[in-house]
């Protein structure tokens, strides 16, 4: 495991998630898509048993995962859509205002720019970096690309709480250094790198070709095919 990820697993030993295991916490952001979308639907009130159902997983496995952070339900009443949001919201950092910059401009940097994924979690996008003269001085999404040699000086004068990492492989170990060097908060990594960070640095590696080949084994298994 890489040394920073079992930091950042240790991290959630805070005030509002004591010994919380890292199992939990991964679950954590499927209950916000799902409670999401109830409000989007108008229900203020859900059983332990509905919100099951449609996240696939037993009521007492959502008893369980959400005791550990208070409970948040009543018996006989179940669950507030609106209340249990936002304290998933809170737990999950969705209301601190993070801020974040995406190096590499090219198509995964611009799709993630060009989507809701920031913006439905409380991740506000400042500005996108990368060597091309074709995209340096251009916008995507409204936001201003810059030189990634420019990356020291902006940082100095923006607060910036995540690097969005999408570079090509090449080039990811060395700005991974610059980052550390910046004392970045966190860097969300797509480069499919193993980098080595400052230890302050906490690191979400996410790898697509090992989605996709955990993906395939399980369709192997489906077909029993599986020797």
């Amino acid at each position: 495991m890489n040394t920073n990820e079992t930091k950042n697993e240790l991290r959630t030993e805070g005030k509002d998630t004591p010994n919380v295991p890292k199992a939990v916490i991964n679950r954590l952001p499927r209950y916000y898509r799902y409670l999401r979308e109830l409000l989007a639907k108008g229900i203020g009130r859900i059983s332990s048993g509905d919100l099951a159902r449609m996240m696939s997983v037993t009521a007492s496995q959502i008893r369980q995962d959400l005791n550990c952070f208070g409970g948040f339900g009543q018996q006989g009443y179940g669950y507030n859509v609106e209340y249990l949001f936002g304290e998933i919201s809170r737990i999950l950092g969705a209301k601190e205002g993070f801020s974040c910059v995406i190096i590499g401009a090219g198509n995964l940097g611009c799709a993630l720019a060009n989507g809701s994924t920031f913006a439905r979690r409380g991740v506000t996008p400042v500005a996108l970096f990368d060597v091309s003269p074709a995209v340096v001085g251009t916008r995507v999404a409204g936001l201003p690309v810059y030189h990634v040699n420019t990356l020291e000086k902006f940082f100095q004068t923006h607060n910036v709480d995540i690097a969005v990492l999408t570079t090509p492989k090449p080039a990811a170990a060395e700005i991974g250094r610059r980052l550390s060097a910046l004392q970045v908060g966190a860097v969300w990594n797509f480069t499919g790198v193993e980098l080595n960070l400052n230890p302050d640095v906490i690191l979400q590696n996410v790898h697509l070709g090992d989605s996709l080949m955990t993906l395939c084994y399980n369709l192997r298994l489906a077909r029993n095919e599986i020797d």
